[in-house]
């Protein structure tokens, strides 16, 4: 989840590429890659449970005093250098010093194998004391995880960045505890551009087209569309917002087979037919993507601000041979872009460890950990402090955070979950299939609450 608001001016003699620049040149480079976590992480993290019900958990929750909690997160990094298991080691021992009676045992997996490790445990009644990267209402709707003001102090509740945690409601009490940001913009390839005769960035889907075709006239790839598995619904909802759709209609409810939609996912099956996309944008995904346009290779993408270090690794692009812009609509920029933020969500499965959870995320929630997560894989704080320190080192970031409020998050209907990986899995199928039929399975998943 990465951060750009759609329609934000930028500050005088600064673009927004170099301010993702002269950020990015602080943090270590970030590819959108992964090596996959396998089964057995899971079955070791299951093996450090003594306790029923609660993974990586001591059972009675006291033993002379002391308390183990577990942790199990989403992987941001690339690999052992940069796993984020590193992170929440490093604060899960700066807590441990601090309070020499909880330890917490920390465990992360692969984005890509994410969903499917997280609902392993869940089936298997193993349940994490924190878990990070999954939405909030699923579990809030089997009672199984705390309301956020019983696992928070006053201060930091009050501290997260309001937007994030109402997106994180079930029935009116707040559960999702927003933990790191993000949003999308338009990258464009400015050698690209000039090559294919191209003054400007697109601003509508038929200058888009007009312009991918003429990227592909001269040998490269017009549009990057990363429809595979690993974040359809992002470039989906991106699409779906350019021609007044969404996931939800005004009341909240699936709206999925809308007419609007469904014309959007036709068009973008146009796109690709055309040729003017890469081959198989059905089974292509984001990281695939990114890394072709770092390679120079891709006209268009959409993209956060952690496509510039994947770039700058590259080593292909300067900075002035590339920019970003507004996402096109049908007929015209969107004037609402993706504001996603990742959540972590405490376990009420094991009620001794609640003071102890309270403990770890009062501390884990301090500035200087949410400023080096950020910095770490280019996202962007969910707390307010942190965000207006962000802000103040690069001006431009602030006016992103306080347009978050304009933004459109995914759902948080308590089926969500079950729905996402649905079209992460079979979306790309309309692309060389029915946009009806495959738009019309989802929405029969999403109403019937499966």
């Amino acid at each position: 989840m990465r951060f750009f608001v759609a329609g934000s001016s930028l500050p005088a003699g600064m673009s927004l590429t170099q301010t993702w620049i002269a950020r990015s040149n602080l943090v270590k480079t970030r590819l959108i890659a992964a090596a996959a976590a396998g089964t057995a992480a899971l079955i070791a993290l299951a093996a450090c449970s003594s306790g029923s019900g609660s993974t990586g958990s001591s059972g009675s929750g006291s033993s002379g005093g002391k308390v183990t909690i577990s942790f199990f997160g989403a992987d941001y990094g690339t690999g052992p250098s940069n796993s984020t298991t590193k992170y929440w080691d490093a604060i899960a021992t700066a807590f441990h010093a601090a309070n020499p009676n909880i330890t917490v045992n920390v465990q992360t997996v692969d984005w890509t194998d994410f969903p499917t490790k997280v609902e392993t445990l869940i089936q298997n009644k193993q349940y994490p004391d924190i878990l990070e990267g999954d939405a909030a209402p699923q579990f809030a709707q089997s009672d199984l995880i705390y309301p956020i003001k019983d696992v928070l102090s006053t201060s930091v509740l009050n501290n997260l960045i309001p937007k994030f945690v109402a997106d994180g409601a079930y029935q009116g009490t707040d559960y999702g505890i927003p933990f790191t940001t993000s949003t999308r913009a338009l990258f464009y390839n400015k050698k690209i551009f000039t090559a294919a005769g191209i003054a400007s960035p697109p601003t509508t889907w038929a200058q888009l087209q007009a312009d991918a075709a003429k990227i592909k006239a001269k040998g490269d790839i017009g549009y990057g569309m990363p429809l595979g598995s690993e974040e359809a619904q992002a470039e989906l909802l991106l699409w779906f917002l350019g021609n007044g759709g969404g996931y939800v209609d005004s009341s909240g409810k699936y709206d999925i087979n809308s007419p609007q939609n469904i014309a959007t996912l036709t068009f973008m099956k146009q796109l690709a037919a055309s040729g003017d996309t890469q081959p198989s944008p059905g089974t292509t995904d984001r990281k695939d993507v990114w890394a072709d346009f770092a390679a120079g290779k891709v006209g268009m993408v959409l993209g956060s601000p952690a496509v510039v270090p994947i770039i700058q690794s590259a080593g292909v692009l300067t900075t002035s041979d590339f920019g970003t812009a507004d996402i096109p609509g049908k007929n015209g920029p969107i004037t609402q872009t993706l504001g996603v933020h990742d959540d972590i969500v405490a376990f009420n499965t094991n009620p001794s460890h609640e003071a102890a959870i309270k403990a770890f995320l009062d501390f884990a929630y301090q500035d200087k950990y949410q400023l080096q997560f950020d910095n770490e894989y280019d996202l962007l704080p969910a707390t307010q402090s942190a965000a207006t320190t962000m802000g103040s080192e690069n001006p431009m970031f602030a006016a992103f955070l306080a347009n978050i409020v304009h933004s459109v998050n995914y759902p948080g209907n308590s089926n969500w979950t079950t729905v996402e990986n649905q079209i992460k899995t079979t979306i790309g199928q309309a692309i060389t299939g029915n946009p009806t039929q495959v738009l019309g399975a989802i929405q029969q998943t999403a109403t019937s609450g499966s």
